[in-house]
């Protein structure tokens, strides 16, 4: 018998599984490829589509020219334009990926109200109206109305409609999911904007975030007064690469429009208008909605996303606390803003994650979750939280986030910059305070390269630069001897004093490498990493608000104030031989604006009023100043 006679009757007769197994996710098409496959197998059309005001909004919707069978639809809402326009013009790619385009779906994307070819006026962060009747309106009836027409009036579609979207669009796939639309199945808010005073963007703990602000409303805060397909997207023109020097030779805050803006950006001005945490803001927060939620859900963070990780974890919790779905999941990996939609997802900055994160996430997570909801029985087979643990490098479940066995730990500030757990013995204090001089003229950068931006792997970066400043206070314990996980939300609390009447102040949280770590291969920066001082999480706090954001308070110069906060979570283990490091100070510039140390209005202070200040950090018994966070044993 011939061999290949041989071979073909054993496979020919080989026991066979039972049930069929399911097939893998093609091969990702991209660029031409994906582009020739989007023309060749998807009609394009437009609408306006009417809202219940009678305002029309501009959607494109891309429909599979299969017509064999029935696809679901999946919507995204954006502010940011579904160029481009007109029937015959088709875009690169569409959301959420070529997995999805090569899969079938029928790809649905719409101008929000007030924004390119859409009606109407637009509103930034829109506050939700639960109360709304009628012909009221805001963004949850803009999306309810905008299904509603779609599974009336679109052919071919399975009567499943899927939401989706990241940053801006994740704010919009919040509110669709908020009295979703019974044929709104499965959500996926993704670095959602959830709050803009305390944690997402533009403010962190009432600090403004300057450059990102300024930079970013200075092209998107322009006013739109009827719908454009075109629209100027040109970069504000710092005339500097430095933005350091660009923001600290601009001075006050009420300088941006005198200088630069001239009464264009009503956006900026009316964030100048509304220093506290006043009802303009309260409005907008939109994870007091976020309740009886019905379709499943699938929130998308990065540990290192520097504009959306509040809101990414904020509406998660809130999900979960307020009557959850049935399938409510997270998902943080160790990503910038947006990082999971593009490329491999394997480093940011220095930092190496020795895999393809967010090849992982798009294959094994977000697109077997939209198909098991949207076209499958709905039965999700993801984990309560899919969150990747940087230091190890490796994906873990979890099925609550927090995880349970996270103990909470102390670490305590000794003399002689030494940190430990309380029942560590530090060295003989012989003053139980350290102090610095802190001074707006000179404040601390936030990284160490020039940029005008907020550069996103600052997130990551080395901290030893700010570790030799003499207005930065740096404690770290004992090199480990085994690994120390820390998972879960930072909850800081300081015993402070200073000469002025107000102050901020940042706390760092690091990792310090090992002086043999070492070093990238390939190298084009040539950054040693032996002692690379790698950043967890770091969060600024403006003092004047430490005992509500509604009503700031002075300082009492010289009185010892207590000042608590929380930051945002982190998954991250340092490996034996590394050191826990905490990095207190009181600049950050110019990622946060300078505060002049004087209790006022900062948006509208004058250069007179920047004053420099001593600042003390106390620490012993009395006054323990500390950072507390979950430890997994």
């Amino acid at each position: 018998m011939p061999r290949w006679f041989a071979l073909a009757l054993a496979l020919a007769f080989a026991p066979q599984p039972l049930f069929a197994q399911p097939a893998a996710p093609p091969k990702p098409l991209a660029g031409a490829e994906l582009k020739d496959h989007i023309r060749a197998n998807y009609t394009k059309y437009e609408y306006q589509i009417p809202m219940r005001d009678g305002v029309k909004l501009f959607t494109a919707v891309y429909v599979p020219k299969d017509d064999a069978k029935t696809y679901p639809m999946i919507l995204t809402r954006t502010p940011y334009s579904v160029a481009p326009y007109g029937p015959d013009k088709y875009p690169d790619a569409l959301r959420p990926g070529a997995l999805f385009v090569q899969s079938g779906y029928i790809f649905v994307q719409q101008d929000v109200r007030g924004r390119w070819m859409s009606e109407g006026e637009y509103v930034n962060v829109r506050p939700h109206n639960p109360a709304k009747k009628g012909k009221d309106i805001d963004e949850s009836s803009d999306t309810y109305d905008t299904v509603e027409w779609l599974v009336k009036n679109v052919k071919g579609h399975n009567g499943r409609v899927g939401i989706t979207g990241i940053s801006y669009p994740g704010f919009y796939t919040v509110c669709g999911m908020i009295d979703a639309h019974p044929a709104v199945k499965a959500v996926s808010p993704q670095a959602p904007v959830s709050e803009w005073f305390i944690g997402d963007d533009f403010h962190h703990n009432g600090c403004l975030f300057l450059p990102h602000c300024f930079n970013f409303m200075s092209g998107f805060g322009k006013a739109r007064p009827e719908p454009t397909r075109k629209f100027s997207r040109d970069r504000f023109d710092h005339e500097t690469p430095d933005g350091y020097k660009f923001f600290l030779e601009m001075g006050p805050l009420k300088n941006a429009d005198a200088k630069y803006y001239k009464g264009e950006i009503a956006f900026w001005n009316e964030v100048m208008e509304h220093g506290t945490y006043d009802a303009f803001w309260k409005a907008r927060n939109i994870r007091q909605h976020v309740k009886n939620i019905k379709p499943a859900v699938l929130t998308v963070g990065g540990w290192f996303d520097a504009e959306n990780l509040f809101g990414a974890l904020e509406v998660y919790k809130h999900a979960e606390a307020n009557s959850p779905p049935p399938n409510n999941h997270l998902v943080m990996g160790p990503w910038d803003h947006g990082g999971w939609s593009r490329g491999t997802g394997d480093h940011l900055g220095d930092v190496r994650f020795n895999s393809n994160t967010s090849e992982f996430y798009r294959e094994k997570i977000e697109f077997p979750f939209f198909e098991q909801h949207l076209k499958g029985d709905g039965k999700s087979t993801h984990p309560k939280a899919w969150v990747f643990e940087t230091g190890t490098n490796v994906w873990r479940k979890f099925d609550t986030w927090p995880p349970k066995v996270a103990e909470k730990t102390a670490y305590q500030f000794f003399g002689k910059g030494e940190l430990g757990t309380p029942g560590h013995l530090p060295h003989p204090l012989s003053e139980p305070f350290d102090e610095f001089v802190s001074d707006p003229a000179k404040p601390v950068p936030f990284v160490n390269k020039t940029d005008v931006g907020m550069v996103r792997e600052y997130m990551t970066a080395d901290q030893r630069f700010a570790a030799t400043r003499p207005d930065v206070l740096v404690y770290q314990t004992e090199a480990l001897k085994s690994d120390l996980t820390l998972a879960g939300p930072v909850e800081v609390e300081l015993y402070v004093s200073t000469t002025g009447t107000d102050a901020d102040w940042v706390v760092k949280v690091i990792d310090v490498y090992p002086d043999d770590f070492p070093d990238l291969d390939p190298n084009p920066t040539g950054v040693r990493m032996g002692g690379y001082q790698q950043l967890i999480r770091g969060e600024p706090f403006r003092g004047k608000f430490r005992n509500g954001f509604e009503a700031p308070e002075p300082f009492k110069p010289g009185e010892i104030t207590k000042v608590k906060f929380t930051m945002p979570d982190v998954f991250h283990t340092l490996r034996p031989g590394h050191r826990l490091m905490v990095q207190v100070q009181s600049t950050w510039f110019p990622l946060v604006d300078r505060n002049p140390q004087t209790f006022c209005d900062i948006y509208k202070a004058d250069a007179k009023d920047f004053k420099k200040q001593t600042h003390r950090v106390y620490r012993g018994a009395e006054h323990p100043s500390r950072v507390t966070v979950g430890v997994v044993k």
